[in-house]
């Protein structure tokens, strides 16, 4: 008899995580967004915090559904071991890109999957991102665009922040929000196989 194939959760309510995956040919079964406190532990470095929210969204989410695949991320937008926000409000967003004007700062993406018997593996992925120096007429009119509402870091990477953007050394998708290449990996080790893997 064979064996049935396995159901993918996505433990995400971000649009561009379900985008991302239906890039590499991948739809979940379902979408179950967890609840839990993002807010960084005194001390903790940013691939620390961004391993350890993956986990933690994985494991609340595989609670409810056993015998599915699960998929949880985290992206940490991070200026050396200064973790950035995603922003609240437009004053917020300024901060956030005036420090990374002219500089390079770490994308830290961290990725679980549990299996359908449990097992979890986890994935942490940096990648590195220069901005060239942004003038206030150029800081002004990025932030018109909406585009760094519910960004980590007051940016996306898909969007008109493109203009200022350098230098991308790692993964571009991990930026946006899921580095494909490992997640990819990752399932198929859990038995989630990507269209033409």
């Amino acid at each position: 008899m064979p064996e049935t194939p396995a159901r993918l959760v996505l433990a995400s309510a971000s649009p561009r995580r379900s985008a991302l995956l239906a890039q590499i040919g991948i739809v979940p079964d379902l979408i179950d967004p967890p609840e839990i406190d993002e807010t960084p532990r005194p001390g903790e470095t940013p691939g620390v915090l961004a391993k350890r929210l993956a986990q933690a969204k994985a494991r609340q989410v595989a609670a409810r559904h056993a015998g599915f695949v699960i998929l949880a991320a985290d992206t940490v937008v991070a200026c050396g071991r200064r973790i950035l926000p995603k922003p609240e409000d437009e004053t917020e967003a300024r901060r956030c890109l005036a420090l990374l004007s002219g500089r390079q700062h770490g994308v830290h993406s961290g990725i679980c999957v549990i299996d359908r018997i449990g097992r979890a593996r986890t994935r942490l992925v940096l990648t590195r991102v220069r901005f060239r120096r942004l003038d206030l007429r150029a800081l002004d009119a990025y932030l018109a665009t909406g585009e760094w509402r519910d960004k980590a870091g007051g940016y996306d990477l898909r969007g008109r922040i493109q203009l200022f953007v350098s230098h991308v050394n790692g993964s571009p998708s991990g930026v946006v929000g899921l580095p494909l290449c490992e997640t990819a990996r990752l399932l198929q080790g859990a038995g989630i196989v990507p269209r033409g893997a």
